[in-house]
């Protein structure tokens, strides 16, 4: 190639700017096409160059190399004499026949077809992609079926159908590899914490020696038309010996990272999320007591139409229909601007923005008879806004009927961001009202144990709400998991397993010792299934 590499990167970084400006975000995001930006590209070689045995002839392979951003940043790492061969995929020729052109007799080879229906070439000892984020529901479902197939007989890996399709690519790249190849791929961290990725993190574990995750800060997004956090994972074809530790970074960047730790593939085999590395200790997590020993956490309701569900009080007296049929349901996290929901004689949440749910179990004929405006609202208003026909509605019955969710006197936010003014990126809210929720909270609903304090002494649920809303954030954060731009969410088995050993002191302090064996001493890692009160 007679151009500097130089002018071509700037060629290419027009060039992906034009093609991108010719397709919608919705059609990029389907297909998932975030192009890698050149200083990450030029950073993940780097590293990757110091993977590889000095001198060692290099076979390159990107298996969605897009306009090829990673081999400007290939050929600009490795000399010349060490490239061996350079092979990209493209399925997009949108994309690929430009990158075709721009690279032509540059020594890259460009495929415009699928990697996945792509017969192996075990031979390349360097594999860099960012491969395609394509979430599951963009799957067709035979070539699903094809790629769980496909996937598990080159690594093992028995995929999920709600995998995306990066997890695929990561698996077949197995039978392009050498042995002792290496691998560098830039994916999204959630595969580190989700159920679909447990199958990818086995076969990391075992059959692939796992080198190095690095995982960006959630507030620094890679990639800014896509909303998930990244991670670089760097592994060896063959398997880990002995005794192997990763190495976690965290932070910063792949070269200088803000935070770093090695872990042996022991911990990392007991810890189902691997976000909490390189910042948490996990020694003593299996014996610390946690929220699920005090709580029931469930998902608030899922009503299926919420503008249709939830009314206020003007619109239900507009529209003459029966106040009985309705029961209080509190409002978005953002309509409370306090962390306690008081409540007036009749058990409403004393709040300006009061909301009301629909959810009746009467048939449709007795709804009728006693209520002809409400017959009115379900049969045609319902039907005409499609609300009938709605997944999670036409999967009740009847359709109109919500799930069970009685008030919880402790309510929590789903969705919360690390760099709140507060400083609390979820928040536990008192609720004294009869008001239930939506499944933009989790219900904390008091096991046995704290069921029967509270009963005892109702005041004690205000010094456990105190209690939770002291728990550090990073407890929290370690829980959950993270998108781009710094959005943790939490799911109801992740608050679960938040520490509880404030929880378990409060009652050493406030049952000792009618209510404790003699001895028990929570903060040495004692479950508090060892609390109990005396017979009679």
């Amino acid at each position: 190639m007679s151009r500097s590499i130089d002018i071509v990167e700037q060629q290419r970084l027009a060039l992906q700017a034009e093609l991108d400006s010719q397709k919608t975000p919705a059609e990029r995001n389907r297909l998932g096409q975030f192009a890698t930006p050149t200083a990450l590209a030029q950073d993940i070689l780097r590293y990757a160059a110091s993977l590889l045995p000095t001198g060692e002839k290099v076979h390159f392979l990107d298996p969605a190399i897009g306009t090829g951003a990673f081999y400007y940043a290939f050929s600009k790492i490795f000399p010349k004499k060490r490239i061996a061969e350079a092979l990209g995929f493209e399925i997009d020729p949108h994309y690929g026949e430009a990158a075709i052109k721009l690279w032509a007799d540059s020594g890259l080879t460009i495929k415009l077809t699928d990697f996945t229906h792509a017969a192996p070439s075990p031979h390349f000892n360097l594999i860099i992609c960012n491969p395609p984020y394509v979430r599951h529901h963009h799957l067709q479902n035979g070539d699903k079926t094809r790629l769980q197939v496909l996937t598990q007989q080159v690594s093992g890996m028995k995929i999920s159908g709600l995998a995306s399709l990066y997890c695929h690519f990561l698996g077949l790249s197995h039978a392009w590899m050498t042995e002792s190849g290496i691998a560098g791929w830039l994916i999204p961290s959630e595969f580190m914490d989700v159920n679909y990725g447990q199958a990818v993190k086995r076969y990391l574990l075992e059959r692939v020696t796992l080198l190095h995750i690095h995982r960006f800060d959630p507030n620094d997004v890679q990639f800014a038309d896509a909303l998930v956090s990244s991670a670089i994972v760097w592994f060896r074809k063959g398997p880990p010996p002995k005794d192997h530790s990763v190495v976690f970074t965290f932070g910063g960047t792949l070269l200088k990272p803000k935070l770093s730790r090695g872990v042996s593939v022991q911990e990392l085999a007991k810890e189902p999320k691997w976000t909490r590395f390189p910042a948490a200790d996990i020694r003593n997590r299996e014996s610390r007591p946690t929220l699920s020993d005090f709580f029931q956490i469930k998902r608030g309701l899922a009503t299926g139409d919420n503008d249709y569900f939830i009314l206020d009080a003007k619109e239900i007296t507009t529209r003459g229909l029966p106040i009985e049929v309705f029961h209080p349901i509190l409002p978005s996290p953002r309509y409370l601007p306090n962390d306690e929901v008081k409540a007036d004689h009749n058990g409403l949440p004393n709040i300006p923005h009061q909301l009301f749910l629909l959810n009746t179990r009467l048939a449709a004929a007795e709804i009728k008879t006693r209520f002809p405006s409400l017959y009115t609202y379900l049969e045609k208003e319902g039907k005409t806004r499609g609300t009938q026909e709605r997944y999670i509605c036409r999967h009740r019955t009847p359709w109109y009927a919500q799930e069970n969710r009685p008030p919880a006197p402790i309510v929590c936010t789903y969705l919360g961001r690390g760099d709140r003014k507060s400083g609390r990126p979820f928040r536990f809210i008192l609720n004294n009202s009869k008001a239930t929720v939506a499944n933009v909270y989790l219900a904390m609903y008091p096991k046995a144990q704290l069921a029967h304090a509270l009963q005892r002494d109702p005041a004690l649920i205000r010094r456990v709400w105190e209690v939770l809303n002291a728990i550090a954030p990073k407890q929290l954060l370690s829980e959950g998991r993270v998108y781009g731009g710094g959005l943790h969410k939490l799911e109801p088995k992740e608050l679960a397993n938040v520490d509880a050993t404030a929880i378990c002191q409060l009652f050493l302090d406030i049952e000792k010792p009618a209510h404790c064996r003699q001895g028990d001493i929570f903060n040495t890692g004692v479950k508090v299934t060892h609390l109990h009160s005396h017979p009679g």
